[in-house]
């Protein structure tokens, strides 16, 4: 994808992070690099940021963004120093795609970011759902929902599943969580950050529930499901990580496991990065209870995973 970002009509920017392997030295070609001396000193925050998102798996265009989120903050600010007209951006955000897709690890992330830039006073990260924000009687809502507001000023607040918000209809409690958010939003939009994560087409009824909803997410995110191959890069740093290694077999076995999950679940019910991690732990467990049995401690089979050793949630 060449433009990650896509202005609507209504003025809402929207982004898909592309997860296919790009050609380096095209991204070297077409991405305008700052002055080095510039990056060491003024710029230290996004590089620092960059290194953490390079060290993850499928994240190049996410990294574009945020280059791209942080100039536009950055020039805002020159613009005020200049005297020019620089209104303040409101920032919040929307992450649309499936479980495992690293929407919180992104969000911390920003919150780093930002609090770098002084854009947040503290970049600390409140994770909520449902449960957190409705009650079970009129106006117990409102106060949840003021008070995890109040835990995350400074920071962000981070709502997954946020369509499970509307859900209930017009006599459920989440309608009066979600009105609780639009109002904070407007009144206190540069005091914290809110980030709304869910499925796509769930997130896209989700913005219908409320007029003033849609206009105020200036930033929408896409998160794709991993690739066969960047699943298997991201057991090979998981494992490597915690000073073990996939044997050939092991690879093989995962490899074309992996392939055939993802042939016979729904695209919403595969938890992306989220399943290789449960794989690998069970995987670890199951190679101790192995050794213990076999009473065979030498190097090299402490550090190596067999394929018998694997454990797919499918049983």
């Amino acid at each position: 994808m060449d433009q990650p970002m896509r202005m609507k009509d209504n003025g809402q920017i929207s982004i898909v992070l592309n997860t296919q392997k790009r050609n380096p030295a095209l991204l070297r070609e077409h991405e305008p690099s700052l002055p080095k001396a510039v990056q060491k000193i003024e710029h230290a925050a996004l590089k620092e940021i960059e290194e953490e998102l390079g060290s993850l798996v499928g994240m190049e265009e996410m990294k574009k963004t945020i280059k791209e989120i942080y100039a536009w903050i950055y020039i805002n600010k020159k613009r005020e120093e200049a005297g020019l007209k620089a209104k303040k951006q409101a920032l919040h955000m929307m992450f649309k795609g499936n479980p495992g897709t690293g929407k919180t690890t992104v969000a911390r992330l920003i919150g780093k970011l930002f609090l770098k830039m002084n854009v947040l006073s503290k970049g600390h990260l409140i994770e909520a759902e449902r449960a957190d924000l409705v009650g079970e009687y009129i106006g117990h809502t409102a106060q949840k929902t003021r008070d995890l507001v109040k835990k995350a000023m400074g920071g962000i607040l981070f709502i997954d599943e946020a369509y499970s918000l509307g859900r209930g209809g017009e006599k459920d409690f989440g309608k009066e969580a979600i009105d609780t958010l639009v109002k904070h939003m407007e009144d206190k939009q540069h005091e914290f950050i809110l980030i709304l994560a869910g499925y796509s087409r769930e997130m896209d009824y989700f913005l219908s529930l409320n007029p003033g909803l849609h206009s105020r997410f200036p930033l929408v995110i896409d998160f794709p499901d991993y690739k066969i191959d960047q699943l298997m890069d991201i057991a090979d740093r998981m494992v490597k990580e915690r000073e073990y290694s996939l044997s050939h077999e092991a690879e093989k076995k995962l490899r074309e496991h992996l392939i055939w999950i993802k042939s016979v679940l729904s695209p919403n019910s595969f938890s992306n990065g989220r399943y290789i991690r449960n794989i690998i732990e069970k995987s670890i467990r199951a190679q101790a209870m192995r050794l213990l049995i076999q009473n065979s401690y030498d190097r090299h089979d402490l550090m190596t995973l067999r394929s018998n050793d694997l454990v797919f949630e499918d049983g």
